[in-house]
């Protein structure tokens, strides 16, 4: 019962999990974290607040084609798609990825009801209004594409193409669940710096590869810290309640693609076939990747990327 954990039990909890358990299957860790060419940080206002952004344009000579914006998963950033923003670019979208409110660099409410499904969409609709154009393509990644289908759902008329990666139906279900259970409790009596040190702790006895560079590993540490606890308990939260909005996405009409890493551990693959099959469409599975297509395999991903949405410009 979560309401019964303590920070022992906890703890406690998390060395029972099975193999792996302790590395959060929504964290997504980028190769590196310095800009990457033609990309520059940027701050997006909201009537929430402002949100931080990572904005890449075409360079010089290249045409644009067209505007992606970026959402990233429950306990991940802007950064998880860093890898691919220069690609994108290059090929002549202007690619801007946020950190959602109370995610990462981005400041959020205290409050966990200020987390849901259609509070997020919200912010995401002010950030796309913001912008210089009348439709843009949109990909949600894990919990992103949870929010990238509410917004969809709410303003088909602004959405160009909708690209879902990595994310199911409705809620987690299994061990993805379990975790996000374990982590809406936790911060409920444990500041974000406790549970990284517990996490680590953890993934350590249990022989968990760290990231070579100290850079990245600096990164992730960082990132989760300054995650609210209210952003963990009700996008937690959210992840765990998720409706089943399938059919309603279907008869949309959008332009979609549906794509995961052939390892992806957060949503079975085999729910997210299920999943294509109800959109008439199909899962493209991309190689050597698991839950983070755009930090594992960066080229395909942008190259998948990059056809889809030059077919729907």
């Amino acid at each position: 019962m979560l309401g019964l954990l303590t920070p022992t039990t906890w703890s406690g909890q998390l060395k029972h999990r099975p193999a792996r358990a302790t590395t959060l299957v929504f964290m997504s860790t980028p190769p590196f974290v310095d800009l990457p060419p033609h990309t520059s940080a940027v701050q997006l206002p909201t009537t929430g607040g402002p949100l931080a952004a990572l904005r890449a344009v075409p360079p010089a000579g290249v045409a644009q084609r067209g505007v992606a914006v970026l959402v990233p998963g429950y306990t991940g950033s802007k950064e998880d798609f860093i890898a691919v923003l220069a690609p994108l670019a290059e090929a002549g979208f202007e690619a801007i990825a946020v950190d959602q409110r109370g995610q990462n660099e981005s400041a959020g409410p205290d409050d966990p009801a200020a987390y849901t499904l259609a509070r997020l969409s919200e912010d995401l609709a002010e950030v796309i209004d913001g912008l210089d154009a009348d439709a843009v393509h949109v990909l949600g990644h894990s919990f992103g594409g949870l929010v990238a289908r509410e917004y969809a759902l709410a303003l088909p008329e602004r959405v160009r193409s909708l690209a879902i990666f990595d994310s199911g139906p409705a809620a987690v279900p299994g061990r993805s669940a379990e975790q996000a259970k374990l982590l809406v409790a936790a911060a409920g009596f444990l500041s974000t710096a406790q549970i990284w040190v517990e996490i680590q702790k953890l993934a350590a006895a249990e022989g968990a590869p760290q990231h070579p560079d100290p850079a990245v590993r600096a990164f992730l540490q960082r990132r989760f810290e300054a995650n609210d606890l209210g952003m963990l308990i009700g996008m937690g939260t959210s992840i765990l309640e998720a409706p089943d909005r399938t059919d309603e996405l279907a008869a949309a009409g959008l332009p979609l693609l549906l794509a995961a890493g052939v390892g992806d551990d957060a949503w079975p693959v085999a729910l997210q076939k299920e999943m294509a099959t109800r959109l008439a469409t199909e899962l493209v599975l991309i190689e050597n990747a698991a839950h983070s297509p755009a930090a594992e395999n960066p080229a395909l991903t942008a190259q998948i990327l990059t056809d889809f949405w030059n077919q729907n410009s």
